[in-house]
C-alpha cells in the first residue's frame, strides 16, 4: 500500500550548490539520496514531494558543506504478507511472471497461477493454462497475494517478492472479469436477477 509520510532529517547541502535556492536543493538532494531505496520500516520510496521545514544549518569542521535540518513529505510503497495488490505483468518466462508493482517487480512462478499444466508462449510472450486455454501476457493487470517477501534495503535490486493468484478473487483481470460474466449470466438463467 501506497503512503504518505512526513519525514525529519538532516541533509547534506554541498558547498558549491549554497547560492541556490535552498529549498530547491534540499529537494533534490533527498530525491536523489532516498528515491528508489528502501528501508524495512518504512517502506519504498518513490518520490520526495515537498520540503516542509529547514532548520538551521550547521557547518562541520574539515567539511565545506552545510547541514541542514529539514521536514519533508515522501510517498512510499509499504508490502505487507499476505497483502492483495494489482501489478504489471512485465515479462513472462518458462518459470513464470515478472510482475511490477511500480518501484520493484515481483515474481509469479507458475506453480502459483493455477492448477493447470501451463506451457510458455515465447514466441507471444504469455503463459497459457492448458486446460482452460487463460492466458497471462506481457501487459495485463493481475490481482495477486504476496506470499514471499525478502527486501534488501542495500541492494534493492536483489529484494525478492513472491506472488500467488491460486486463491478465489485473484488472477489476471481478463478472467476475472470472466467469473463475474459466468457468475451473472448463472444467476440470470436461475431467474435471480
Amino acid at each position: 500500500m501506497y503512503y504518505k509520510l512526513k519525514l525529519s532529517d538532516k541533509v547534506r547541502v554541498p558547498a558549491h550548490r549554497l547560492g541556490e535556492d535552498l529549498a530547491i536543493v534540499l529537494l533534490d538532494v533527498l530525491q536523489e539520496q532516498l528515491e528508489g531505496s528502501i528501508d524495512k520500516d518504512l517502506g519504498i520510496f518513490i518520490a520526495v514531494t515537498a520540503i516542509d521545514r529547514i532548520g538551521e544549518g550547521e557547518i562541520i569542521p574539515g567539511d565545506g558543506s552545510v547541514y541542514f535540518d529539514a521536514s519533508f513529505e515522501a510517498i512510499a510503497l509499504r508490502l505487507n504478507l499476505q497483502e492483495i495488490l494489482e501489478g504489471l505483468v512485465v515479462e513472462t518466462t518458462g518459470f513464470g511472471a515478472f510482475v511490477s508493482l511500480g518501484p520493484i517487480d515481483a515474481m509469479l512462478h507458475v506453480s502459483q497461477i493455477s492448477d493447470d499444466y501451463i506451457s510458455h508462449d515465447e514466441k507471444n510472450s504469455r503463459l497459457v493454462c492448458q486446460q482452460t486455454n487463460r492466458t497471462i501476457t506481457v501487459g495485463d493487470t493481475i490481482r495477486a497475494r504476496i506470499v514471499a517477501l525478502s527486501l534488501n534495503e542495500r541492494e534493492p535490486r536483489e529484494s525478492k517478492i513472491g506472488l500467488t493468484m491460486r486463491q478465489a478473487g485473484l488472477g489476471s483481470a481478463q478472467w476475472l472479469e470472466d467469473e463475474h460474466q459466468k457468475e451473472l449470466s448463472e444467476k440470470s438463467v436461475d431467474g435471480r436477477t
